[in-house]
């Protein structure tokens, strides 16, 4: 085995399915793709995001108070490769992208059409852990598409997966 430098071992965790994390604040919709995502709780459901301070989405979730997390199928990678490269400079990341969306079924947040799952998440706190924060969300509900039958079954959803610069972001099998 090679010696793998700290500052790159996050990489061994990739390939990860990209998760868009959104939100509304004044009037603006905020996207962001994220793989560091992870089930921190089940009861009560709680999810943590990590995220970089530096980024305009995670200061609109830190004032907006919520997000929703929506898990797109191989269909929508030039979507999401574009969401993960636009500033955030317009009005609406998620049109602007390509992602028509609506409002969340309990919280105001953006969830995007045609999602394969969707939570909809307070958020519950925030930790500051070395150049990102954990933004933990209470999951207030949660949806998925009829492929999820408890866990996924992959008939119908074909996640994307982001294997890291510079492969970016691919397709889960013959998508």
């Amino acid at each position: 085995m090679k010696k793998v430098g700290l500052s790159k071992a996050y990489r061994l965790f990739y390939p990860s399915v990209p998760v868009i994390v959104a939100c509304t604040d004044g009037g603006r919709v905020y996207a962001m793709p994220a793989v560091s995502v992870v089930s921190l709780s089940s009861d009560p459901a709680l999810v943590g995001v990590s995220s970089s301070p530096s980024h305009a989405t995670h200061g609109a979730i830190l004032r907006a108070g919520k997000f929703s997390l929506s898990w797109l199928g191989s269909g929508r990678v030039r979507a999401v490769e574009a969401l993960g490269t636009t500033r955030a400079t317009t009005k609406d990341k998620l049109r602007s992208a390509g992602l028509a969306h609506g409002k969340g079924k309990v919280l105001d947040v953006p969830v995007i059409e045609g999602s394969f799952a969707v939570m909809e998440c307070s958020l519950a706190g925030r930790e500051h852990f070395g150049d990102h924060e954990l933004l933990v969300g209470k999951v207030v509900q949660a949806r998925a598409a009829a492929d999820f039958r408890g866990y996924w079954r992959f008939k119908e959803y074909k996640p994307i997966l982001y294997a890291g610069s510079p492969d970016g972001f691919t397709t889960y099998g013959k998508g």
